[in-house]
């Protein structure tokens, strides 16, 4: 799913994705498959997109450790599968874990195999025999780097493509994948040109510098690209129709949340996104920043659950921008993008001192340099990820708890909408029941939905005369 919606990860990330694939030059840093961000970001999210779901709980009640069907006085007090669906649910969700530490290793690999055997090294000397301008050795080396590593990474992806159709995950034929795939590479390929050629010329006009400076340049593309990604990128992948147009009731609902929620969102910005042309899939979500902030909620999402647990579903997500999660989340990229630029400026001195003579490669300015930095970008991708999904944990939990608080008294028992709410969401996308302690700490940018659905049915502080956290 979209995971920067209430299914993936840090709705941040979502807008963000496309701008932190371009930074590491092919690798994701985040976490997601849907709208704008299904594409790079579900390749490293591979084994994200079944488990997380939406935000954490503030607590940690134990759902049922192996029974499929908990012991529940109703049927949302815990998250309960049939025995058929529970045994869908754990095999798509462990095939996911695999397949994403697989794609890892192979990535990291493959980039190492190209180092090692010399044929980073052997495209910038076919793209220095072409020519002689620097900058135009930069555009040929980074496509045909990309392309080759991409090309090895490629089978992961088809294969979760395919379970996604076994498991009805999914209802995207070949045809349309492989034109998203396209789509995808294009735009990434487009991005990493710009940004490569950037961080080539600081590198070589500034040895000691250029993180820094890299840094500098490389803000202001990720936050536009975040900016005009729900005018321009979404746009590519699915369809976009006026909510106010296909469902208004909708919109006059949703207007109770946002004014309730001190949130300023036009009925011209909330838009109905085709996904039930790819995907089974259910989400809703806010995006963009300033003029190009809106509403998409998907139309499985109406179709497939009451009005009321969509409003939930969507005051989630407006929580996000209330609590100011946008603002901090931009905090957060930039501290984490400029230690781990600087950490790259050591490491690769590090690694080109020990290993320059072997992989052909003749100091920092040096073309194939690039690939080194692959390298180290995709290392620090797979080993902040715990950090990532930590802190993303933290801003969903937040979110949640004001989803629940600003439907209450417009949605009537809201707590049990909620957890209803999840109940529908795992049963749709075969959420994993009972993650491993790990994969949660490692993958989860939400806590586990059977965790969540606990919660949300628990939470009233207002029948124990406690003041509400967020909505007063």
């Amino acid at each position: 799913m979209r995971k920067g919606g209430w299914m993936g990860r840090s709705f941040l990330a979502a807008g963000l994705c496309w701008a932190t694939l371009l930074l590491a030059l092919f690798v994701t840093t985040g976490s997601a498959q849907g709208a704008d961000s299904e594409h790079k970001c579900q390749e490293v999210l591979i084994a994200q997109e079944k488990p997380t779901v939406n935000s954490p709980a503030a607590q940690n009640p134990k759902p049922a450790q192996n029974s499929p069907i908990a012991e529940a006085k109703t049927e949302t007090e815990q998250y309960t599968l049939s025995h058929e669906r529970y045994e869908k649910a754990v095999a798509y969700s462990r095939a996911g874990y695999i397949l994403y530490f697989i794609w890892v290793a192979v990535g990291l690999a493959v980039v190492w195999l190209f180092l090692r055997l010399g044929i980073a090294a052997r495209i910038r000397d076919f793209a220095e025999r072409l020519t002689e301008n620097l900058f135009l050795q930069g555009l040929l080396f980074i496509p045909i780097l990309l392309i080759a590593t991409d090309v090895f990474e490629l089978p992961a992806r088809v294969y979760w493509h395919l379970l996604s159709l076994q498991y009805q995950q999914s209802v995207q034929g070949w045809g349309s994948w492989m034109v998203d795939w396209a789509k995808e590479e294009a735009l990434f390929l487009g991005g990493a040109l710009i940004l490569g050629s950037i961080l080539l010329y600081l590198i070589r006009k500034s040895p000691r510098r250029w993180w820094l400076h890299f840094w500098v340049c490389a803000l202001p593309i990720f936050f536009f690209v975040f900016f005009i990604s729900p005018w321009f990128i979404d746009p590519l992948f699915y369809k976009y129709e006026p909510l106010d147009k296909t469902n208004p009731e909708l919109v006059t609902a949703i207007e109770k949340i946002t004014q309730r929620a001190g949130l300023s969102i036009p009925r011209e910005r909330m838009f109905l996104m085709r996904a039930s042309s790819k995907t089974n899939q259910i989400n809703a979500y806010v995006t963009g920043v300033g003029a190009s902030k809106r509403v998409v909620v998907w139309d499985n999402t109406i179709n497939k659950t009451t009005t009321d647990e969509t409003l939930f579903i969507f005051g989630h997500e407006a929580g996000h921008y209330v609590l100011g999660h946008v603002r901090n989340s931009i905090l957060f990229f930039s501290v984490t993008f400029l230690i781990a630029m600087y950490a790259c400026f050591r490491l690769l001195h590090a690694l080109l001192g020990k290993w320059s003579a072997v992989w052909k490669i003749y100091g920092p300015q040096d073309l194939a340099c690039l690939a080194v930095l692959l390298l180290v970008f995709k290392a620090f991708s797979f080993l902040g990820m715990p950090v990532e999904s930590a802190y993303s944990r933290m801003q969903e939990h937040q979110a949640d708890v004001f989803g629940l608080e600003v439907i209450h008294g417009i949605v009537p028992n809201s707590g049990e909408v909620a957890a209803h709410a999840f109940q529908i969401l795992g049963q749709e996308d075969l959420s994993d029941p009972n993650p491993p302690p790990f994969i949660t700490f490692w993958l989860y940018s939400h806590p586990p939905l059977a965790e969540r659905l606990v919660f949300a049915h628990s939470y009233d502080p207002w029948s124990k005369n406690q003041q509400p956290r967020y909505v007063k």
